[in-house]
């Protein structure tokens, strides 16, 4: 098993956190993002749409850090990552979604301007970031994690950006339920470190 990865990527830091959590090796390839390696005729083979992470298990390429968790969660890990009933699915399913959509469209986004120097509107990322810094400190209140009992796949998708939501400029003082969370996520098994500038 491989991993193409970039060790700033929150996205690519989901993958190699759930690798870690559930004990699974991998063979880390590091895609020189600031030179253009993701736009390469190799790369875009295994991704057309360069990007990372890309995981390659058994020659199969599986692209998109939120597929590649779901992946993972089916072949590798124990079944409370991802349950098989289809109300604890599609709660999850909610959160790859608001991964995919609110988060790195809000505190993703601030910090890509921020940190990259990508040309970004930056007071609506912030604006949409603090929107879903609320929304998910709200619903910790009065959940130990996002979806059932134990953590799943779904605290592994929310996590990277809401937890480095400083680095875009993204005031965590005022979340104490998303602290709290944080510390739960960092005393997991296996377990292992924000990647950080």
């Amino acid at each position: 098993m491989q991993l193409h990865d970039f060790y700033l990527s929150g996205n690519c830091y989901k993958v190699r956190l759930f690798l870690s959590l559930i004990g699974q090796p991998v063979e880390l390839l590091t895609v020189d993002l600031p030179k253009g390696a993701q736009k390469r005729p190799e790369f875009l083979a295994l991704n057309p749409r360069g990007q990372v992470p890309v995981l390659v298990d058994d020659g199969q390429p599986l692209v998109d850090s939120q597929a590649i968790l779901v992946y993972l969660a089916r072949r590798y890990a124990d079944p409370h990552w991802y349950p098989l009933d289809a109300v604890t699915e599609a709660r999850i399913a909610s959160w790859l979604s608001l991964t995919a959509n609110e988060i790195h469209n809000g505190a993703a986004r601030a910090r890509v301007g921020l940190k990259f120097g990508r040309p970004v509107d930056l007071d609506d990322a912030q604006a949409r970031g603090r929107q879903v810094l609320e929304l998910v400190n709200a619903h910790l209140a009065d959940h130990t994690w996002l979806v059932g009992e134990q953590p799943t796949i779904a605290d592994v998708a929310v996590y990277p950006y809401l937890a480095m939501a400083d680095e875009g400029g993204l005031d965590l003082t005022p979340y104490p339920h998303l602290h709290a969370w944080f510390a739960r996520i960092r005393a997991l098994p296996g377990y292992v470190d924000l990647p950080h500038f």
